[in-house]
């Protein structure tokens, strides 16, 4: 044992003198101090870990920087973007009310006994067997119960069932509770029109009553015979189909709307006409 520990003490002397040696040959290459010497070797890692750390944390702070500038940047083109689309809608929404109004100087020229009020539908409320929306416009512009709405070209949309100060309740020609006197255009044979659900044509109309030797084809117009609620000839669809009611004794005949109900953004009521 004695001799182990004075093996290993000789051992610790002669690398101690080493490291002391290698220390002063070193030194003298640099031209420091021994001590300058241990305690750059000592905080020469240090210096190093310390730089690497600065680095990472430069690169930490130029990605958080740079992420939220990308953010805002996608931000503000999100807003562009949207603010672009609400141009766009707004440009197409004028477009449409520009045809609209075109087709509607077309309709007044054959009708200049009409007096019309424009108006826009703000809310729908439908259901199986009624069909009817609001419009943004009421007795202040003269709109009353009883008047006939119709789109631009002439269909027939429905009729006023309530009105307020400002808005008005239109009940569509969908609706099975409302009935329509009407005529086949091409040969005279009149009929009452109404909403479909009732007997199974949901968003169809049907044109009831007509005699069984009525001569009907499918693609003949239907219009409005006339009354104190609608002009003479507005146009409420055009045949899709026709049979004999189940008594043998009349016909009736299936419609398919000339007023595309569920796209209307616009309607026109009727507040004046000649009936006569």
């Amino acid at each position: 044992m004695r001799y182990l520990l004075t093996k290993k003490v000789k051992i610790i002397l002669i690398v101690a003198a080493l490291l002391t040696a290698g220390l002063i040959v070193l030194s003298s290459v640099l031209g420091n101090t021994i001590g300058d010497v241990v305690v750059q070797t000592v905080l020469q890692p240090l210096r190093v870990g310390t730089a690497a750390l600065t680095d990472k944390a430069e690169q930490l702070y130029d990605y958080i920087f740079k992420y939220e500038q990308l953010q805002a940047e996608n931000a503000s083109l999100r807003e562009q973007l949207a603010q672009m689309q609400e141009d766009s809608r707004d440009v197409a929404s004028i477009k449409r009310e520009n045809d609209r109004l075109r087709q509607l100087l077309e309709l007044l020229k054959e009708h200049e006994d009409y007096e019309l009020v424009d108006s826009y539908i703000i809310a729908w409320n439908s259901n199986d067997w009624s069909y009817s929306f609001t419009v943004n416009r009421g007795s202040s512009s003269g709109i009353a119960p009883g008047m006939c709405a119709i789109t631009e070209s002439g269909a027939v949309v429905g009729v006023v069932s309530e009105v307020g100060t400002n808005y008005a309740v239109i009940k569509s020609v969908l609706d099975s509770s409302l009935d329509i006197s009407a005529t086949i255009a091409s040969s005279g044979y009149s009929g009452i029109v109404s909403g479909g659900y009732a007997t199974g044509h949901l968003g169809k109309l049907r044109m009831d009553y007509l005699p069984s030797a009525a001569v009907v084809r499918n693609n003949d117009q239907v219009v409005t015979a006339g009354s104190t609620v609608y002009p003479r000839n507005l146009i409420l669809g055009h045949i899709v189909d026709w049979a004999m009611n189940d008594s043998g004794i009349a016909k009736y005949a299936i419609l398919e709307p000339a007023a595309d109900i569920d796209s209307l953004e616009q309607v026109f009521i009727i507040t004046e006409f000649d009936a006569g």
